[in-house]
This record gives C-alpha cells, sequence and structure tokens, in this order.
C-alpha cells in the first residue's frame, strides 16, 4: 500500500484498444502528486532498508542498474548473481548513514538465457517451447480436477508428438531422400562424391539398401543423442536448484492456496527426468522403425526370406510394446509441486532409453542382413506416417481445446483470450512450427540433391519427400497472405486510433504551445502500445486457419498418395495448376525460413549482441518450468526465483531490516513469483515495487490459472506494501486490474498512467526534447523515488521493530 488519502482516477487507459483505449490522452496518475510527501522519511528505530533491482527482458549490467562503475558482485556466479555498490559493501554495520535512501542491490539474471554461445542453438528447439507454454495456458481449474489432469496429459501427448515428428524429419533426409532415394539412384549419385562407398553404382558392401540406411541411421540418432545431451545438462544446472524449505506455519496453510505458493513448483527434477527419458526413447523407436519397417517390407513381398519375415514381425512387435511403455510413462505421472520431490524414477529413467537404444541396435543388424537382389526405389516404404502424425495432432489438439472450454465455461475469468482456447491455439501453432520445419528442411535437401528438378513432381532423378510435406508447403502462401492482411488491418486501425487521440494529446500538457509533428508522435506512441491487446485475435485466426488448412493438406495428399512423382496428380487441372504454383512458392518460403533461422542461429553464436537478442525471445518464453517438453529451453526461473527467495528471506532474517524489491518488466514476474514464495514472517518485511510490468497484461490474460484476477488479488493480500507503475506509452506493461469489488486496492496498487513525455516540448525542467520513454527509464520519472519511499515508510509504520542492535548484523 501507499500513504492514505490517495485517490484513483480512470482516464481510460485501462481497456483495449477496441474499446477505446488510449483515447483520452498521456497525463494524470491514480495517485495524485500532492497526495504524496516530497520527501518520505522511515519513523525512528525502522532499521535498514534494502532495495532489490531486478531488470527485465534483454539484460544490463550491474553498472547501469546502480548507477555507478565501480561495482562488485557479493554472492552468486557469473551466471546469476547479486551485485552493489563498492560504497555500500559494509551498509549493514552503517545503519544511519543510509536513513534516507535505501541500500541498492542488482539481480543479474541474462547470462540465465544469453549469456553461453551455444544457447543459440536453442532457436532450433521453438516448437519444443511453443508447445510447453500451451500446458501453461490452461483456464482456472475450480471444481475440474479430473479436466486439469486430462489437460495436462493431452499437452503431453502433443508434445510427444512434435518428438516423434521432428525425429522423422531426420529420419526422412538422411535415410529416406540420401541413403534409399539419392544413393540408390546412379543419375542423382553419380556427380556426389561423398555418397561413394554408399552408392549403389559403385556395388560395394555399404551399398546394399538396408545397410546404407543403417549408416544413415546414425544421423538421427545423432541428434537425439544431442538433445538428450543438452537437455540433461541444463536440467543439472536448472531444475536440480533447491528451494528455499518452507517452515511450519508455511506447510500448515490451507491446501486452496495459489500454485505459484507451492514449495515444489519451481523444482522440475523428477519429471523433467522422466520425460526426457520418455522423449529420448521415443525418438530413437522411431528411427528403429524407419529401419524396420524398410526390411520388413521387403521381407513380405514375393521373393523375400520367411525367417527374415518372421524376424521382423517379433521385432515389430517389440518395438510396439516398447512404445507403449513410453505412452505409460508420458501418461502416468505429471508434475508434482505440494512439496519439493527429490525422487527420481530410476528404472524408468535408465530402462527406457536403454531399451530403445537395444531395439535400435537390433533393428539396424536386421536392416542390414544381407538380401541378395533387394534394390531401393521409389520413396522408402512407410510414407504415411506423416499423415499419421498429423491426424494425432489434429485429434488431441480438438480434445485439448474441448477440455480448456470446458475448465473456462466452469470458472470463466475476465479478459482470458479467446474464451480459455489460448492454449489449444498455442498447441496448434506448436504443431504447425514443427510441420514447417520438417517441410522445408525436407524439401530443401530434395531440391539440392535432385539439381534443377521440383521435388514431388516427377521430374527429377527422385521421388522426393513424402506427399503430405508437399501438400504442406503449398499451403504456406495462403496462410501468409492472410497474415499480411492481418497485418493491413491492424495497420489501419492504428492509424485511425492515432488520428483520434491527436485530438486528445495536447489537452493533457495545458499552457504549451500545439505542435503537430511532436502530438502525432506521441500519438503514435499510445497507438502502437495496443497492439499488444490484439494479440488473441491475430493468434486465434491463425490458428483455425492453419488448423483448417492442415486437415485439407492431409486429405489432398491421401488422395493422390497412389500416384508417384505427382504430388497434386487426380485434382482439377486449374487447382493442380494452382497447387503446383502455391507449393514451388511454399517450398522456398519454408527453406528460406529454414535458411534464415540457421543463419541467425550462426551469427547469435558469434555475436554477443545478436545472442542478447535471441535470449530476450527466451526470457518470455522460458520463464515456466519444462512440464510438457523436456528437449525444451530450460527454465531460467528454477533458478532464478530460489536465488531472490534466498536473499531476501536471510538478508532480513539477518538484519531485521526492510526490503523493497524493485522489478522492472519481467523482472516483475520473477519478483512477485519470489515473493509468492517467502514465509508470512518474510513478507511483512517485503514490499513489493512493479513497474513495466506485464503481470496482468500477459501473464494474467494468457496464465489465468497462475496470474489471473484471483491469484493476484491473493498475492495483494500476502503482501501488505505493493505498487505498480505503468504507461500507456508502454506496449508490455499495464495496470494490474485487481477485481473491481476491491477498489482501495486497485488504488493502493495500481499508479499510473505516469506522463510520457514527461514534457510536451522545451521547459525550464527539460530544456531539450523529452524523449517518449515507453517501456524503459521508468526509474527517471519523478514518481518512482517518491513512491518507493511511500512504501518503506509504510512498511516501516507497522512491521515490528527490529530488536535493538540487530541492524548491526552483516549479510553481505
Amino acid at each position: 500500500m501507499l500513504v492514505d488519502g490517495t485517490k484513483h482516477r480512470d482516464r481510460g487507459y485501462a481497456v483495449a484498444p477496441d474499446e477505446g483505449a488510449h483515447e483520452a490522452g498521456t497525463a494524470g496518475t491514480d495517485v495524485p502528486a500532492e497526495a504524496l510527501p516530497t520527501e518520505v522519511s522511515p519513523p525512528e528505530g525502522s532499521g535498514l532498508a534494502l532495495e532489490l533491482l531486478v531488470h527485465g527482458v534483454g539484460g544490463t549490467t550491474p553498472q547501469v542498474m546502480l548507477g555507478d562503475p565501480r561495482t562488485v558482485r557479493v554472492t552468486g556466479d557469473t551466471i546469476a548473481g547479486i551485485h552493489r555498490r563498492v560504497d555500500d559493501l559494509d551498509a549493514e554495520t552503517r545503519p544511519a548513514d543510509h536513513r534516507r535512501e535505501p541500500v541498492r542491490e542488482a539481480y543479474v539474471w541474462s547470462n540465465l538465457t544469453s549469456g553461453d554461445a551455444s544457447r543459440a542453438l536453442w532457436l532450433m528447439l521453438l516448437p519444443f517451447m511453443v508447445i510447453n507454454l500451451a500446458h501453461w495456458m490452461r483456464p482456472t481449474s475450480e471444481g475440474r480436477a479430473t479436466t486439469v489432469r486430462a489437460y495436462g496429459l493431452l499437452v503431453r501427448l502433443v508434445a510427444l508428438t512434435l518428438t516423434v515428428l521432428l525425429t522423422a524429419a531426420a529420419c526422412e533426409v538422411a535415410l529416406d531422400l540420401t541413403a534409399w532415394q539419392c544413393a540408390g539412384t546412379p543419375a542423382c549419385s553419380a556427380g556426389k562424391a561423398w555418397l561413394g562407398f554408399v552408392s549403389a553404382g559403385r556395388g560395394g558392401w555399404w551399398s546394399e539398401p538396408g545397410r546404407r540406411l543403417a549408416l544413415a541411421a546414425a544421423v538421427p540418432t545423432a541428434v537425439t543423442g544431442l538433445l538428450w545431451l543438452l537437455s540433461r545438462r541444463t536440467w543439472s544446472a536448472y531444475e536440480t536448484q533447491p528451494p528455499a524449505r518452507a517452515t511450519t506455519d508455511e506447510a500448515a496453510r490451507p491446501a486452496r492456496r495459489p500454485a505459484l505458493c507451492l514449495p515444489g513448483f519451481w523444482y522440475g527434477r523428477r519429471i523433467v527426468a522422466r520425460l526426457r527419458a520418455a522423449h529420448t526413447a521415443a525418438a530413437l523407436l522411431t528411427v528403429a522403425a524407419f529401419l524396420a519397417q524398410a526390411a520388413s517390407h521387403h521381407d513380405r513381398a514375393p521373393g523375400g526370406s520367411p525367417a527374415l519375415d518372421t524376424l521382423g514381425r517379433i521385432l515389430g512387435a517389440a518395438l510396439a510394446a516398447a512404445a507403449l511403455f513410453v505412452l505409460h510413462a508420458v501418461c502416468r505421472r505429471g508434475r508434482s509441486e505440494d512439496t519439493p520431490d527429490d525422487t527420481t524414477d530410476r528404472i524408468t529413467v535408465t530402462a527406457l532409453p536403454c531399451t530403445a537404444a537395444g531395439l535400435l541396435l537390433l533393428s539396424a543388424v536386421y536392416a542390414a542382413w544381407d538380401r541378395p537382389g533387394w534394390q531401393s526405389h521409389g520413396m522408402l516404404p512407410g510414407d504415411r506416417a506423416f499423415g499419421l502424425i498429423a491426424l494425432g495432432q489434429g485429434a488431441l489438439v480438438l480434445l485439448l481445446a474441448f477440455a480448456a472450454r470446458r475448465l473456462h465455461r466452469a470458472a470463466p475469468v475476465e479478459r482470458t483470450p479467446l474464451g480459455g482456447l489460448a492454449g489449444p491455439a498455442v498447441a496448434t501453432l506448436a504443431c504447425a512450427l514443427g510441420g514447417v520445419m520438417t517441410a522445408g528442411v525436407a524439401h530443401r535437401v530434395a531440391d539440392w540433391l535432385d539439381g534443377p528438378a521440383t521435388p514431388g513432381m516427377g521430374d527429377g532423378p527422385i521421388g522426393g519427400p513424402p506427399v503430405l510435406l508437399t501438400w504442406q508447403a503449398s499451403v504456406i502462401p495462403p496462410l501468409l497472405a492472410v497474415l499480411l492482411l492481418l497485418l493491413l488491418a491492424l495497420t489501419v486501425r492504428t492509424a485511425r486510433l492515432r488520428k483520434r487521440l491527436c485530438r486528445t494529446v495536447p489537452g493533457d500538457y495545458p499552457g504549451e504551445p500545439h505542435d503537430s509533428a511532436r502530438t502525432r508522435a506521441i500519438a503514435g506512441t499510445i497507438a502502437r502500445a495496443g497492439l499488444t491487446d490484439a494479440t488473441p485475435r491475430v493468434l486465434g485466426t491463425v490458428a483455425a486457419l492453419t488448423l483448417l488448412l492442415g486437415a485439407g493438406a492431409v486429405a489432398g495428399a491421401w488422395g493422390t498418395h497412389d500416384v508417384p512423382g505427382r504430388a497434386f496428380a487426380g485434382t482439377a487441372p486449374v487447382v493442380e495448376d494452382l497447387a503446383q504454383t502455391a507449393q514451388a512458392l511454399g517450398s522456398w518460403c519454408v527453406g528460406l525460413g529454414f535458411v534464415l533461422l540457421i543463419a541467425w542461429g550462426r551469427r547469435a553464436y558469434r555475436d554477443p549482441a545478436a545472442r542478447r537478442t535471441v535470449g530476450i525471445l527466451w526470457d518470455v518464453g522460458t520463464f515456466w518450468p519444462r512440464a510438457a517438453h523436456p528437449f525444451a529451453p530450460p527454465c531460467y526461473a528454477e533458478r532464478a526465483v530460489p536465488d531472490l527467495t534466498w536473499r531476501m528471506r536471510t538478508w532480513t532474517e539477518r538484519t531485521g531490516g526492510r526490503l523493497v524489491i524493485s522489478g522492472h518488466s519481467q523482472g516483475s514476474v520473477l519478483a512477485a513469483a519470489a515473493v509468492w514464495q517467502l514465509s508470512a514472517a518474510t513478507r511483512s518485511r517485503v514490499a513489493l515495487l512493479t513497474y513495466g510490468s506485464p503481470l496482468e497484461r500477459l501473464y494474467g490474460r494468457w496464465f489465468p490459472a497462475y496470474f489471473g484476477p484471483v491469484k493476484l488479488a491473493a498475492l495483494h493480500d500476502d503482501v501488505h506494501c505493493w505498487c505498480n507503475l505503468w504507461r500507456s506509452t508502454d506496449p508490455i506493461g499495464g495496470p494490474v486490474r485487481l477485481p473491481g469489488d476491491t477498489a482501495s486496492a486497485t488504488t493502493a496498487v495500481d499508479h499510473g498512467p505516469l506522463k510520457d513525455p514527461l514534457a510536451y516540448g522545451r521547459t525550464a525542467e527539460h530544456p531539450l526534447p523529452a524523449a517518449v520513454l515507453g517501456h524503459s527509464h521508468y526509474q527517471a520519472d519523478p514518481e518512482f523515488a517518491r513512491i518507493r519511499a511511500a512504501l518503506l515508510a509504510r512498511l516501516a509504520a507497522w512491521m515490528p521493530v527490529p530488536p535493538q542492535g540487530s541492524a548491526g548484523r552483516s549479510s553481505a
């Protein structure tokens, strides 16, 4: 809370642009400036105060955060640590010197997402990260425990299909296009020296189809091993960080507490290890299935070996049984959050990957067995697998939408996007990303192998990728066209809103001469900031269109499957011409996108600035623990939240002082999550100051089960001193919007919109044109220091007076 007597004034900035947001101008605050004292001094005997700064996305340096070139790390390591000014190292021994201003510390966590050059490779894990977000986007769960479990199970199954899909893509490139088609066709392998000893024209030991396939299987196997190694490496560094243990009074709390209060929420040791084993086994079994299917198809044909056919059937049954065990491991349990789960499913974690690796080895031996007269022609048997995966993903997404809608209707939350269907929409986007990556890499490799011919059209030396991948490439241009129309509509809408705002902006700066260029700049910034609230509409349209076009691609592929070399044969001539044109454009689009993704990752590997840009993506996408996909980029909050919790608890216990945790942007989300993990005794000494915060605008809307209005109201009840600063020019931050039945709480928490820019023209205080700050430099606003002082004064007014001499104990 702030000071008594403040009054909230709603000036219209809190609503979405389509509801008339931002049309009232830019000036005004919820708490009038005259209600806040210019200087607020803490009561006598209130002890030392500490401000713990947490930066936002993109990261920064402790020197910038603390405004001093001389800083030192007082705790932590090079990945994440607490820094202080050199002059404040012994502040605990000199509390009298810091009565007017709190001691400042900076928590720097940017290296958790953008420090290591190898993390640029996380760009390739984008579909895994997106499907993991879908897990956390479920609606609230009151009274629907079974549906909640079903929702989590369906997301985990969709995540498993993504692993199988991308492994199948690697098998398509290495086994089908390269080892089966190109190496088995003299016209394709003639000019490729790197295919020399496996080429069918050489007649060597490796030239037989089964042996070529067994050798090529090393590529998807190596990719799987790399993903396993990366997941295990990050697991040991992130998910195994021990959280602060709950005290006796916290353990006795009612069960219906916000999930982020639970002591095991930021501790994913067991579930990530279990899912990693299951997904690794699924990937290895996919490679084994490609090998066994190709050899078994030959053995069952006329002239095949009955003995090998029997062996192939036994191997197929073993692969099916192992796949059922993988499904059981994925379905049997989800996250455990009530208490930190230190146990490990050692049998599952060890047995599943080892069994799958053993079956893969047997499949390689079975495929490499001598089969006189076996020749490769056409596509590798089993190309319908991509269609089955697409059908399975579509069915799972529809079931997920049913579960999400059922949850939302049971306990609707205001401002939840897409009527509770945000999770299914994001899951659809993850499947679409996986399909685009699969089709893109397959078509680029096929185009490279068959020279000037068009993949899949029957005019080259090889048959090309499966028909479904060709159809999937053909739906990319229509999807891009719809996206372009949406962007044009948003551009027109933003221009109209800016025009309306131009009439109101000068009124917020009375007494200053009108400048049309300045007015347009301010109004344009406000209008563009409102585009964030249009994201649900864009996502919903893209997800629905993707689902429809994907279903059409599957239907078209299955209808033309029996016509080799002609992906669109059997359709009307005009449809076939249009489809071929769309396929060619789509193939180039997805291929170009894949190349750009590789180039960006390569640049990020070498360029620290580009690596920080990549890190911004993960700052937003990897806040949540890995609950659905173990190969997703790791959750940095599982390191950052315990860091902040431990620091706040130990410092307040040792000094008996007051602490304000000050979070900007994504740092405000980390700060709120850390405060939720504190005991009641520690929280009584902690104030929360958030600015440029997406707590409600992004997290509250998209993750209602964890940051919805009820959960944020519970946070306000737990943290007695909380203030949130926001601007109408900020595209990310916004008001917290606590439920309307607690008007006093809303007055206490939200303070804004702050005036931005601080001056319309040149003034005595601002002789040069003041910049429109938007999402940055909140601490430069005069209100920041006054709000912080008011928070600390309010905290000191009601917290217990520390014991005599306790402020002298050092914690640095």
